[in-house]
């Protein structure tokens, strides 16, 4: 499993994830199995967020006996993201992982809080020992340099975007600020939203070639592709023990220039958009 610096001086960190969004809704124990085999295979990095209902607590079943061995990021929601709020939502997502600590704790999106106020929170959590780094997601550019005002360099470990091949938007301006300015981006709903492309399309046979000729699934290009910068993390969610094992194939899989540019043309980014797509 290919890893890299988690933001600027960051941990060392898996290139492929695990995602944990509605992951609830799955079949409990076969979710658990799941997240447990992608430990097993590398994939370090487990995302999850208080928004997601009972993940948390799957996820605290999941790493039992090896939190030593992940690297843990949940997320505060908007309305609770004022100084004393941020800090008890933190406490609360602390005992429902059943952990002391977390890697790094994120803001979720942008709400009517003053940024200042969450990131003094966030600061105060990490001199407290209870988060160990923090970031953002769903954060455009404006919003980055608004968080780099406040916090200064090196302080925001990573931006958590949407970002799939239909969907490339980032590439225009968020990744190469966030490259510049040492954060790492993680990549979440890395196979699309409301799916991955389909087999039979211009984009979908470009991604079985390419597969084939690397004993790779199409999945696992997309993966490749979309964590081919050094900044950028994928976070697929699997609820089953072969979809993590797929995901995990992706550790290693390093695309050759021509691949890139094949995959380039047939998921073209398209023009910058007026807004960052999120979901």
């Amino acid at each position: 499993m290919r890893t890299k610096p988690f933001g600027a001086g960051g941990a060392s960190v898996a290139a492929i994830g695990q995602g944990t969004w509605k992951l609830d809704g799955d079949e409990r124990a076969e979710a658990v199995a799941a997240l447990r085999r992608g430990l097993d295979l590398g994939m370090s990095h487990i995302d999850t967020a208080e928004m997601y209902g009972e993940a948390e607590p799957l996820v605290a079943e999941a790493i039992a006996g090896r939190r030593d061995a992940v690297y843990l990021v949940t997320k505060v929601l908007p309305h609770n993201a004022s100084l004393q709020g941020t800090k008890a939502a933190c406490e609360r997502s602390l005992r429902r992982l059943k952990t002391d600590r977390l890697d790094c704790y994120l803001l979720h999106w942008r709400g009517s809080v003053p940024l200042a106020e969450t990131i003094g929170a966030f600061e105060d959590l990490i001199a407290a020992g209870k988060i160990l780094s923090w970031g953002v997601s769903n954060f455009d550019v404006d919003d980055l340099d608004e968080a780099l005002s406040i916090a200064g360099p090196g302080r925001i470990a990573c931006n958590q975007v949407l970002y799939h091949l239909e969907e490339r938007a980032i590439e225009h301006a968020v990744i190469p600020w966030c490259a510049a300015n040492g954060v790492a981006v993680t990549a979440y709903t890395p196979f699309g939203s409301p799916g991955f492309p389909n087999a039979a399309s211009r984009g979908g046979r470009v991604l079985a070639e390419i597969a084939g000729r690397h004993g790779a699934t199409p999945r696992q290009v997309a993966l490749a592709f979309l964590t081919r910068e050094p900044a950028v993390f994928a976070i697929p969610k699997a609820s089953r023990r072969a979809h993590a094992e797929d995901n995990a194939g992706a550790g290693d899989l390093v695309l050759p220039p021509d691949d890139i540019a094949r995959l380039d043309a047939a998921f073209p980014r398209g023009p910058r958009g007026r807004g960052l797509p999120m979901l």
